[in-house]
């Protein structure tokens, strides 16, 4: 494992050439300025100093992207499954040969820490693989039998589609929604968080060095309400591919509605933990602990709300919050880290006002509950519990995004099941118990999209990802992400030569 200042100083070569050239958009195979000339800078959470100057784009450099996309997709579409199989494992094995420049440049951009960073680009690269593999089949369907009839169904690429990531581990979730529409056969347009751009510039790099044709994929950069909006309103642009939080995820779908557009939204989400008594306790305290605390808390599938039996609510709380006090704050760059810097300051803001809701409302703050002191100075943010809760209470029903876990008592399986529901969200649940009845009872009547039974969230590609409620709009993974990406077209066959109505003879 390398060491701190090795990270470091490696960090600092990496970075060096966002710091010299700044970060461009890159559209029909071209690294160009915003057509505007407008720039933004893109800061560390670390230290808060500038990392880069960044495009600052708005509808013109858009529009731009668009046609280019546009005029790609007719190719693109058809290239043979196989070959589209051959590129992407190419593209795979090239983001697995620069994985160490992607997860430092990660870590200094979004404050993650390096040893969860460590891993993302790797799962990138599986992404890029398992859809790869997927690619020669995209277009097959069914053959469905009627009476002097023959349905044959297939599916085609949709078009050029705008795929919209967000801040959180922005390289793997790019690569999660990129990959199957590549696949697939269509076109890309990406606008990548303002938050955190880099990443994104070495990704459509990558692809393209890989052999990548141009046009194929354009990345633009900008903010939400000047790039977000003019590609979410494009004619040309055909679907919205979207991970962000709801309110964003309301605006694209009136913004796309004139058009028509089809929207795929991973969107927020207050997943619970449901702790009964007879569960494996110390498998669902590390559970726990690690959906919450790992990535910052800045993920749509922590468990940020911890329902506890009454009977073992106090020991379980406690044994939560003695870990909790006890993970490691640092710099993202030191193996060691567990916790970084928040993304932005304006997140922090948003993190540390919580702790004054939960004062007010009158909840315990049984660790953490202030900001911390990390090198640089940066973002960084105490790891905390609430107890004492309510499921009524802000702190229960709000998306806070950060190392922020309340915990709540239930009395017996229907309080447990009626707290989980009731929530704007639905995205995932965690179940712990050992009565494998009530796994299967309990499970059939949550309301999330995804359901984890006596484990951490554990991703299996082939499996359907994506939430209910307001946490979402349709299902990434498998064969299900070729839902979104592609038509199906229905050819039917007449095997007779039937009756056929005669009018006007």
């Amino acid at each position: 494992m390398t060491t701190y200042d090795e990270n470091l100083r490696r960090a600092e070569t990496y970075l060096a050439r966002f710091a010299k050239d700044g970060v461009k958009n890159r559209i029909n195979g071209e690294s160009v300025p915003a057509i505007s000339g407008e720039t933004f800078e893109t800061i560390s959470p670390v230290d808060l100093k500038p990392l880069a100057s960044v495009a600052k784009s708005g509808a013109e450099d858009i529009d731009k992207a668009a046609t280019a996309a546009k005029e790609a997709f007719v190719e693109w579409r058809a290239m043979g499954g196989p070959e589209r199989k051959k590129l992407m494992h190419r593209i795979a094995d090239a983001i697995v040969d620069r994985a160490e420049e992607i997860a430092l440049i990660e870590c200094m951009d979004t404050g993650q820490a390096f040893r969860f960073m460590s891993k993302a680009a790797l799962r990138g690269a599986e992404n890029f693989r398992f859809f790869g593999d997927l690619a020669p089949g995209a277009r097959d369907g069914k053959t469905l039998y009627a009476a002097n009839q023959i349905n044959i169904t297939s599916r085609k690429p949709i078009g050029p589609v705008g795929i919209i990531t967000p801040w959180n581990t922005p390289f793997m979730l790019s690569t999660w929604k990129i990959a199957p529409a590549l696949a697939s056969g269509c076109t890309i347009v990406h606008k990548p968080a303002e938050f955190s751009p880099l990443s994104a510039s070495l990704l459509v790099e990558i692809a393209e060095e890989a052999g990548l044709p141009k046009g194929v994929w354009n990345t633009v950069h900008g903010f939400g309400e000047d790039a977000g909006r003019a590609l979410t309103e494009h004619p040309a642009i055909k679907a919205i591919g979207f991970v962000g939080e709801g309110k964003t995820g309301s605006m694209i779908m009136a913004q796309g509605a004139p058009t028509l557009k089809r929207v795929h939204f991973e969107l927020g989400g207050k997943n619970p933990v449901i702790v009964f008594a007879d569960s494996d306790l110390e498998r669902a305290v590390d559970a726990a602990v690690f959906m919450i605390y790992s990535l910052n808390g800045e993920r749509c599938t922590s468990s940020s709300r911890l329902l506890v039996e009454a009977s073992i609510y106090e020991e379980f709380t406690e044994k939560v919050a003695a870990r909790a006090a006890n993970i490691k704050i640092g710099h993202p760059l030191d193996p060691e880290t567990v916790i970084g810097p928040l993304i932005h300051p304006e997140h922090e803001k948003k993190v540390l006002s919580y702790f004054d809701v939960a004062r007010e409302e009158g909840v315990t703050i049984a660790t953490g509950g202030t900001k911390a002191d990390g090198p640089g100075g940066g973002c960084y943010v105490k790891p905390t519990l609430f107890t004492n809760a309510k499921n009524s209470m802000r702190v229960a029903q709000e998306e806070i995004f950060g190392p922020v876990l309340t915990a709540i008592p239930f009395a017996d399986e229907a309080e447990a099941l009626a707290m989980a529901n009731d929530i704007e969200y639905g995205l995932t649940a965690y179940l712990w118990t050992s009565d494998l009845t009530r796994s299967m009872r309990f499970s059939e009547q949550l309301e999330a999209g995804m359901i984890w039974i006596n484990s951490e969230n554990t991703r299996h590609l082939p499996a359907p990802f994506g939430g209910v409620k307001n946490s979402g709009i349709g299902r990434d993974g498998g064969d299900w992400s070729f839902d979104f990406y592609m038509e199906t077209v229905n050819r039917a066959f007449a095997t007779t030569a039937h009756k056929i109505p005669k009018l006007g003879g």
